[in-house]
């Protein structure tokens, strides 16, 4: 029943609840008793009262049996009719079997034929087992005793099919006619499952309806002749009324809707005075009289409405009744309001009609036309929507919009009906009404005329583009046309608003072409790499339709479509190859939450298309809502165009969702009414009345018969929809019976066309029984639980006309497009997993299935019939006429979106919060309806944006989730942090409720079991019920399949979800439909329940609990219980053998060690040990090797090597990877010190190669036992490998000795160095701390110094301290600063140059790869600057070059580079150099520069320095201090977590340097660029974007970005001058480039090494040079660095950057061939030279110290001679097999080969050399000497451009050291004696010089000319005669034919080329 009219306009914009205002205020219980008796008694028999008579009738003893026995009847009952209608109707069933059996011993004829009338078919055994129970129930009690219980409880029962009033009189319908203005006269009988004290709404309604004039009151059922009323005083309100309105007054109101207005008032709580002046402002002068009646009568006219009893009245069916005495208690404060309004619009009405009619016409009905009061009706609505709810004045205008198409706005509008009837049905409406049901019927509507400026858009006159996709269509229909230009050619967000089925997936398709459109090259090429397309559907059968559609359409573009949803997952890398993917609102979330790969997916996004938009107002709105609010903030913030189009059926407030949508209601706004759809759909609804369950399904099955058998006998096909796979087959069945009863099933056989035959044979091949009885009845069955080819021959036969009735659920309607005729919707109640009960059918459903009613070919029009209970007619009437607007269902899930936002790190504060919620529908709903969302009135007058109101909401959901740990929640600053179970929840897309009850119940000690009552506890499984009918399955599946006990056991929500989780795992077969559908849901959602708590113990550490969790999770993916075997996850081995192995206790690692035949054997079965064999070596297994290094007494650095010991399969193990997780676990304390996720790439596990994971655990003295390392695979049970870290043998290195401490000195003045020359280089006047005091030792003595103090303490200035000495003392020495980057020594020349050679006449000489000077050069330098590789080279042969020996002072900057890579080449230098010391008898001082050190004294002992040079500061003492911020990041892939941090180097910039200028290192070219662009984005969204720029926008040069980013190097002046506030660089730059910033945000802590194709960890020097750059000493008086790493390397970074790290040494792994350049130079001649050149280097320091970093057992002499021993060895025998060296024949002097010579000489490896040998032979062509030098260079030969900037400087690296190789291969060759393949060396050689192939002209050498320009000489030829050259005629093909050509003379050459060339360029040429 719908509500009174009065509010009806009000409540269309609330959600103001009808259903709880109970209309009798019974406040005492004793009275709400008694008043449930009455009705319980008056419900005629029901099972509770079968059940009570047993109890109260039979002593305990025999209750007993009589329960079973009951329980028995049940169980018939539930065989007969089906579990899917719940459970009143099995009880109902009950009722009917006991009434039908109660007096009868076996099952008759009469009793079947009753039943079968009932029920259809049935199976007869449940009949006889419900006869046989019922007769041994009542077998204890007295027969009589039983029939008189039946016969009482029977006949209290109001007559189910009687007349509607008195038993005797007949009726007429016919004089009823119905009046356009009323409501629709709705009836039924009294809700009979609602006891009085609940009485709800409707039945209220219903029940308190006085009758019209010509009735009567009803008296017990009778209906009294008289016409006149009784004196009810409810009659005086109805006779005051017309009696006032026959006086003219108050024409726009009808008696009704005045008597509701009144009684409202009446009934209200108002003093009779307050009373009085409303309705005297209601009722104007006038009504003067009829107030004082009704005041005087107030109360009885009140009670005498509120009491008419329920039972008494019944109703004539076509009477309409009046609607008042019923709003008692319903009206909110602010509807009173609106009321008053109301009624004062309706005395201006008054006025006004006054005026315009007679006054004695006695009603203003007859002059209105019906469909202007709809019109206006409809008007009033849209309108009131639109304007605020209260304004002084209405003003009904409505704007235009120009593709807006709504006939119920079109409609014309006057004022006279504002307050009008409610809601109107369409015109022509037809309706029925009998006892059985009510059915109302709209007509199809008629098609929309055509419009002036519409024309038809036809496929030819597309482009090419769209010809190809829309290939095989003629034109597109009406509304795609309309759409088009829009679609097609702007860039507009959409709304379309249509009816299903009328074409909106091609305007989707339109949308798509748009975009592939816009990245179309010249030539038809797309750049499918520069847009992604995601289409949002709201079902997973729907996705896939989609995609299958849109993948045929757009194949011939080429474009992929994938279709990406909780059943179908991509790769990363499928998702990088596709444009176009289709998914479900939730999965995009998840999607988007992660940020999968560098946020590329989501940023690269160019069109969201949303389908069925309209879902905003389900339970899966708030999801659709959070989608498009984060991607309108996306849009916002980085300023990138996403196109966003959203489809949807008709809703009324269209608007809103276009304003939600961001959609121009001018441009892209399209609203299409029914009048569109391609085929006109008439509707049918049939309300069942009866309420008796049984009756209502009795009802139901009749009147479907009926509308079945209309449509066959016109000649149709016919759908029926049901709603349970049974269901299908049941209704199906039923049908084919009544025809058969009635005779009718000749209607139904199918006509036997000439293919009959052939389909028959096809049905009958299939294993489905039913099918095959039902088809020659014309009838099939079609649900998702058949198989697929069942399905398409089902929908083959319906399309080709064989089957005229096909019984199917939502799914055809949903994923398979098969029209028919008509539909008809049987029964609306659908069991809803997620809610655990039966539900309405979802309107989106409803309008899915009533789309395919009509064939677009071959009908006129479509039908569509939904039959449902007579209580849900006028819900789906409106819903199906679109009168609800749609309301947001956000603010349910407020929390767990908002932790989304904060830890995707888009919201972090809550002004943010606030910003955000105003994307959201909610935002915009609240404002158009503040009621419905529980604002005042006054707080929206206040608050108009409702800034106060979000940021409440936003601060109460904070303060949740803060208390549940996810967010940090700081109100005082109102900033949110993210934390890990926040980031666990959003992924894992857990509730915010579940996590508290984590919280609340997990702990480290759980065990499985626990686990899963903890799982089954989860807030995703709230609504799951226990019914009783359920019980009895689950204790069997409690006792069959339950492997842990199930805490709550069946009686329980929880223990039930555990039990059907257990039977899920357990693969177990579930009978009811019910636990079917719940057993789906609870597995869908456990294994992400379970996964998440996986992460969380992860997170927190617990060992055991996270492997006991990630073997549940392996658990439930597989469906095995752990202690299956493993060898059942492969579904090829046959059960029976599966059996046999876990009886025969045959272990994975027995069958692998067994042969197949053996297993065979076993087995019992020969053939199928093979695939055993098979099977076994594919289950993913791994070797782990660790190797240990202890770095300081309590960090250890752990080295894995992990070999893959599987096969690979594809089918098995997909083709990317198997996935690992890997810890490091202490099992005494229980605790995890190092986790990662690993994944074991294809081809490594094919080549078995392996692979190295390196990181550092903590560990504590007295030290453990030993650590686990524990690797467990991710998806396989049963894998895992495990390895044992002992610490029996581990020493740990010698404690460090202290820092040296800085002394409280005078700051020295620059004076000091008593030099007026040396002077003039310093700005400054004073030395700094550091400086003064190391000056003396440094610049008065001789003695070797090694300095460590931190980055930025000026030790550059110590360097040019030691020289000054060495040009004061020694001014014919030489200096030698050795810096270990090419950058430094750039950088040290560029600032030498000037301040050493201009200033003081000292020459300086650069010597890298880059710069060779000659000889001389270097023997007339003062200082060479130099790397340490060159001059390794250089002093290797220092016998022979005396500048060598000239050297009287070496200076190495940053000596600390030891422990790195390059290390041992400062070793060796340093060794060398002593060694060169002590042989010429002439010390060479040695300066080292480094950080500060954690092991100084060895560094120094090894330097030679004693206590007086030895300087090693601590890491804190800086000319500026550094405060350091460390902030760990989670995420196991490298992109997505860079990008995550980007924010927060936003906001770290913000609060630390919004001024001062920052530096912020990335590993990556790319990364600086995604950085800049994202920080230019947060920018974007600020008041000031501009705020980083200090200086003119003008003067900002073209490469700089507005917002004052570059990357290059060559911008440090701009930064130093400030006018550049923010630099991105590479980490490289830390070392080259010398600015200091205030801030450095060193972004990533890993960088890619392309040699592993892993990301490695910077060396920790690297951090440490990067921080140094905070702090610019003249300017700041602090800096900042803001370190942000990988969460899990948070604690080793926060370790070392505030204590110093030690050094060790790395010279092992290359000592071969530093051994060799020893030999080759004579200095080792034999093995004991090797062992004493050995103990000069620093390893053999360090060997002694830290003895277990070097695989050293223990430091005794022995142990360390042996070690050493071997060592030397190993080297020497690695260098003899590379023909570099051999040992001569006393086994110990060494003699050096060529080889090794040139091996040295060249500075190559060993084993390039040995390659050189092995692969070099006598006569090779140029190519394949290339093939040992490969691909860049081939790329710098063609000059081809290079992908990426990066290929160009590691061309530039292969370039450097090309040659040297190239010359040591010419070398090689000539040894040999090869004189072809010398030749081609040197022919090579000389295309490295001019990067050009051999082959190419030789004139491209000459600069300017290119392949191009070559005509212009080959063609000279011709005027050769003119040209007047002397002695040359031919083409010119080299360069020495065009020498001879110009003979010197520069016009001849200008007349050849002056057509292409400028004359500057040739000018060039001729200066070459």
């Amino acid at each position: 029943m719908s509500p009174p009219r009065l509010t009806g306009a009000l409540r269309s914009f609330s959600t103001v609840s009808k259903q709880e205002d109970f209309t009798e205020e019974v406040y005492d219980l004793k009275t709400k008793r008694l008043k449930r008796q009455e009705l319980f008694s008056r419900e005629g028999l029901t099972w509770q009262k079968i059940v009570q008579f047993f109890t109260q009738h039979l002593e305990k003893a025999e209750q007993q049996a009589a329960a079973q026995e009951l329980k028995s009847i049940l169980q018939a009952a539930k065989q007969i009719v089906g579990t899917e209608h719940g459970q009143d109707t099995i009880e109902s069933a009950a009722v009917f079997l006991f009434e039908t059996f109660h007096n009868k011993d076996h099952v008759g004829h009469e009793e079947t034929r009753a039943i079968k009338q009932m029920f259809g078919p049935f199976p007869s055994s449940a009949a006889d087992a419900s006869c046989a129970a019922v007769s041994r129930a009542v077998a204890p009690l007295g027969e009589s005793q039983v029939e008189e219980f039946v016969r009482s409880q029977s006949s209290c029962r109001a007559p189910q099919r009687g007349s509607a009033f008195g038993r005797n009189i007949t009726f007429s319908y016919d004089c009823y006619t119905l009046d356009p203005h009323e409501a629709l006269p709705w009836a039924g009988g009294p809700d009979d499952e609602t006891p009085g004290g609940g009485l709800d709404f409707h039945s209220f309604l219903n029940n308190h309806q006085g009758l019209r004039g010509n009735g009567g009151e009803a008296d017990g059922g009778r209906l009294s002749p008289g016409g006149a009323q009784s004196s009810g005083d409810g009659t005086i309100l109805r006779g005051e009324v017309e009696k006032y309105l026959n006086g003219g007054n108050m024409i726009s109101s009808s008696p009704e809707e005045l008597c509701t207005s009144l009684f409202e008032m009446l009934a209200s709580t108002k003093s009779d005075d307050e009373l009085q002046n409303e309705l005297f402002e209601l009722l104007g002068p006038e009504g003067f009289e009829m107030i004082s009646v009704l005041l005087q009568g107030r109360s009885s006219i009140v009670d005498s409405l509120l009491s008419i009893p329920a039972d008494r009245i019944n109703y004539p069916p076509g009477d309409s009744k009046p609607t008042y005495g019923c709003q008692v208690t319903i009206q909110s404060g602010k509807e009173k309001e609106m009321m008053k309004m109301h009624r004062r619009e309706e005395k201006r009405e008054r006025k006004r009609g006054e005026r315009r009619w007679d006054d004695t016409e006695s009603s203003s009905d007859l002059y209105f036309d019906p469909k202007e009061m709809r019109a206006q009706r409809e008007q009033a609505l849209l309108t009131a929507r639109r304007s605020p709810v209260l304004s002084r004045e209405r003003v009904y205008e409505r704007v235009r919009y120009p593709n807006v198409y709504d006939c119920y706005a079109e409609a014309t509008k006057t004022s006279a009906f504002v307050g009008g009837a409610k809601l109107m049905l369409p015109e022509g409406i037809k309706r029925e009404n009998n006892k059985m049901y009510e059915e109302v019927e709209i007509p199809p509507s008629d098609p929309m005329p055509i419009g002036f400026e519409e024309k038809p858009i036809y496929i030819s006159e597309l482009d090419e583009v769209g010809q190809l996709v829309f290939k095989g269509m003629q034109r597109l229909n009406r509304i795609q046309s309309i759409v088009f230009e829009t679609a097609y050619n702007t860039n507009e967000n959409l709304l379309i608003c249509a009816p299903t089925g009328a074409g909106k997936t091609n305007i989707a398709m339109l949308a798509v072409l748009h975009e592939v459109r816009q990245h179309l090259q010249p030539g038809g090429v797309i750049k499918k790499d520069e847009f992604k397309i995601v289409y949002v559907a709201p079902m997973k059968a729907l996705a896939a339709e989609m995609t299958n559609y849109f993948s045929k359409r757009l194949e011939p573009l080429g474009i992929a479509v994938k279709e990406l949803t909780g059943d179908m997952q991509l790769t990363k890398g499928e998702i990088l190859r596709t444009q176009m993917l289709v998914t479900t609102p939730e999965k995009w979330d998840v999607v988007t939450r992660k940020s999968v790969g560098d946020v590329a997916l989501s940023q690269i996004v160019k069109l969201l298309i949303l389908d069925e938009v309209h879902l905003l107002h389900e339970d899966r709105g708030p999801v659709l809502e959070s989608l498009v609010a984060r991607t309108l903030r996306q849009v916002e913030s980085t300023q990138s165009m996403i196109r966003i189009l959203g489809l949807s059926a008709t809703l009324p407030n269209y608007l809103d969702v276009a304003s939600f949508l961001h959609v121009n209601p001018y441009i892209g706004l399209f609203y299409f009414d029914s009048r569109f759809r391609p085929v006109p759909l008439g509707q049918s609804f049939v309300g069942i009345k009866t309420t008796n369950k049984i009756q209502q399904l009795h009802d139901m099955e009749e009147v479907c018969y009926e509308k079945v058998l209309e449509q066959i006998r016109n000649g149709h096909q016919v759908m029926v929809f049901v709603h349970a796979r049974n269901a299908t087959v049941r209704t199906a069945m039923g049908l084919i019976e009544m025809a058969k009863n009635r005779g009718e099933s000749s209607f139904f056989q199918p006509d036997h066309g000439p293919d009959y035959g052939q389909c028959e044979k096809s049905i009958q091949r299939s294993r489905n029984k039913q099918m095959k009885e039902m088809f020659p009845d014309g009838f099939g069955i079609h649900h998702a639980g058949m198989l697929r080819a069942d399905r398409s021959l089902m929908e083959s036969m319906f399309s080709r006309g064989y089957l005229k009735v096909l019984c199917c659920t939502a799914t055809l309607a949903w994923g398979v497009n098969l029209p028919a005729h008509a539909v008809i919707i049987k029964g609306t109640q659908i069991y809803d997993a997620k809610r655990g009960t039966l539900v309405d059918l979802g309107i989106l459903d409803v309008m899915q299935i009533f789309g395919r009613a009509g064939r677009p070919q071959f009908d006129k029009y479509g039908e569509g019939t939904i039959i449902t209970a007579h209580d849900k007619l006028s819900h789906y009437l409106t819903l199906l006429t679109q009168q609800n607007p749609i309301e947001s269902q956000f603010l349910e899930t407020m929390a767990d979106n908002l932790n989304a936002e904060v830890s995707l790190g888009t919201v972090t504060n809550v002004e943010e919060a606030v910003r955000w919620l105003s994307y959201t529908y909610l935002y915009i709903r609240m404002r158009a309806n503040p009621l419905a969302y529980g604002i005042n009135h006054k707080a929206y007058q206040m608050d108009p944006g409702l800034e106060l109101y979000r940021k409440e909401l936003v601060v109460m959901a904070a303060r949740k989730l803060d208390k549940a740990r996810m967010i940090r929640f700081e109100e005082r600053t109102g900033y949110f942090a993210s934390t890990d179970l926040g980031r666990t929840a959003s992924h894992f897309y857990i509730k915010y409720n579940t996590m508290e009850t984590f919280n609340e119940l997990f702990n480290s000690q759980k065990t499985e079991a626990d686990i899963l009552s903890i799982v089954s506890k989860a807030e995703e499984f709230e609504q799951v019920k226990v019914r009783d009918e359920e019980m009895e399955e689950l204790e069997q599946m409690l006792c069959n399949y339950c492997e842990l006990p199930a805490a709550g056991g069946v009686e329980n929500g929880y223990g039930k979800i555990n039990i059907l989780l257990q039977t899920y795992i357990g693969r177990g077969e579930v009978d009811s439909f019910s636990l079917i559908s719940d057993l789906s849901y609870v597995a869908q959602n456990a294994a992400r329940i379970v996964r998440a708590l996986f992460e969380i113990a992860l997170r927190k550490r617990w060992p055991a609990m996270t492997y006991r969790l990630l073997n549940l999770c392996k658990v439930i993916d597989k469906r095995l219980w752990g202690f299956a075997h493993p060898l059942r996850q492969f579904s090829i081995l046959p059960h029976n053998v599966l059996a046999r192995l876990e009886e025969k206790k045959l272990t994975v690692d027995k069958l692998k060690d067994m042969q197949k035949d053996e297993i065979g054997h076993m087995l019992h079965h020969v053939n199928i040990g093979l695939k055993v064999k098979t099977c076994v070596h594919q289950i993913p297994s791994i070797l782990i090797e660790a190797t240990i290094q202890p770095i300081t007494r309590t960090v250890l650095r752990v080295r894995l090597q992990i070999t893959p010991d599987f096969k690979w399969h594809d089918q098995c193990h997909g083709s990317v990877g198997e996935p690992w997780w890997l810890w490091v676990e202490d099992p005494i304390n229980d605790h995890i010190y190092h986790s990662e996720y690993l994944l074991l790439q294809k081809k490594q596990v094919v080549s078995g190669e392996p692979q190295q994971v390196v990181f550092t655990i903590p560990i504590f003295e007295p030290m453990p036992s030993q650590y686990y390392i524990r690797a467990v695979s991710d998806r396989w049970l049963g894998s895992e490998a495990v390895c044992i870290i002992n610490f029996q043998h581990l020493i740990l290195p010698e404690r460090h000795p202290p820092h040296t401490e800085l002394l409280d000195l005078q700051p020295l003045p620059i004076t000091a160095l008593g030099n007026p020359e040396y002077e003039s280089l310093y700005k400054f006047t004073h030395f700094n701390p550091i400086q003064t005091q190391i000056f003396h030792t440094l610049y008065h003595t001789d003695t070797n110094v090694l300095l460590g103090a931190p980055t930025g303490s000026g030790k550059t200035i110590a360097a040019e301290l030691a020289m000054f000495r060495v040009f004061n003392q020694y001014p014919t020495s030489k200096v030698v600063y050795i810096a270990p980057l090419k950058a430094l020594v750039r950088e040290r020349i560029e600032d030498w140059k000037i301040r050493i050679e201009e200033k003081l006449g000292k020459k300086v000489v650069e010597l890298t790869g880059d710069v060779t000077p000659d000889m001389r050069a270097i023997a007339a330098a003062d200082l060479i600057v130099t790397t340490p590789e060159k001059w390794d080279g250089v002093s290797r042969s220092w016998q022979n070059r005396s500048y060598v020996q000239k050297v009287a002072i070496l200076i190495i900057d940053e000596i600390h580079l030891l422990g790195e890579d390059r290390g041992p080449v400062l070793e060796v230098i340093v060794s060398r150099t002593n060694f060169i010391s002590s042989h010429t008898n002439k010390t060479v001082r040695v300066v080292g520069l480094s950080t500060a050190l954690a092991n100084a004294r060895d560094l120094a002992d090894w330097l030679g320095i004693g206590q007086v040079g030895l300087f090693n500061f601590r890491p804190s003492v800086r000319p500026v201090p550094l405060e350091v911020h460390i902030h760990g990041f989670p995420g196991q892939h490298y992109c997505p977590r860079m990008a995550s941090m980007n924010k927060p180097v936003f906001q770290a910039i913000r609060s630390h340097s919004p001024a001062k200028p920052v530096l912020i290192f990335v590993s990556s070219r790319r990364q600086t660029r995604l950085t800049a662009l994202d920080l230019i984005a947060f920018l974007a969204t600020e008041d000031d974007p501009k705020q980083w720029l200090h200086q003119d926008e003008t003067q900002v040069t073209r490469l700089i970005l507005v917002t004052a980013y570059v990357i290059t190097e060559g911008t440090q002046t701009s930064i130093i001058s400030l006018c550049l506030q923010i630099l991105i660089a590479t980490s490289t730059l830390a070392w080259g480039v010398n600015f200091p910033a205030h801030l450095v945000i060193v972004k990533g802590t890993e960088y890619y090494d392309g040699k592993t194709r892993r990301y490695v960890d910077y060396p920790i020097t690297d951090v440490l040079q990067m921080m140094g750059r905070a702090g610019r000493p003249q300017y700041d008086d602090q800096g900042k660095a803001v370190i942000l790493v990988h969460d899990i390397k948070k604690d080793f970074y926060k370790k070392f950057l505030y204590e110093p790290f030690p050094v060790e040494s790395s010279l092992l792994a290359v000592l071969s061939d530093h051994l060799n350049a020893e030999i080759a130079a004579g200095t080792i001649t034999s093995k004991q030279d090797a062992m004493d050149y050995i103990t000069w280097t620093y390893f053999f320091r360090r060997l002694v110290m830290n003895p277990s970093y070097y695989s050293l057992d223990d430091i005794s002499h022995e142990t360390i001679n042996k070690y050493l021993s071997n060592l030397v060895e190993r080297s020497l025998r690695d260098l003899e097999c590379s023909y570099c060296m051999e040992i001569g024949e006393d086994d110990c002097t060494i003699e050096p080969l060529t080889y090794g010579r040139i091996s040295s000489y060249y500075y190559l490896k060993h084993q390039t050399v040995r390659m050189f040998k092995e692969r070099l032979r006598a006569e090779l062509p140029i190519q394949d000497i290339l093939s040992v030098l490969t691909v860049c260079l081939t790329a710098h030969f063609s000059r081809a451009q290079l992908p990426c900037s990066d290929y160009g400087t590691d061309t530039k690296t292969v370039l450097d050291n090309a040659i040297r190789i190239c010359q040591a291969m010419l070398d090689v060759a000539a040894q040999e004696g090869w004189l072809v393949t010398a030749l081609s060396i040197c022919n090579l050689v000389q295309m490295i010089v001019q990067g050009r192939w051999l082959n190419d002209s030789s004139i491209l050498t000459l600069p300017t000319i290119e392949q191009q320009h070559l005509y212009l000489f080959s063609r000279w030829s011709s005027k050769g005669g003119k040209g007047g050259a002397r002695g040359f005629h031919g083409p010119i093909e080299g360069l020495p034919e065009l020498i001879a050509a110009c003979e010197g003379r520069e016009n001849t050459f200008a007349a050849i080329v002056g057509e292409e060339l400028q004359p500057h360029q040739i000018s060039q040429i001729l200066d070459v």
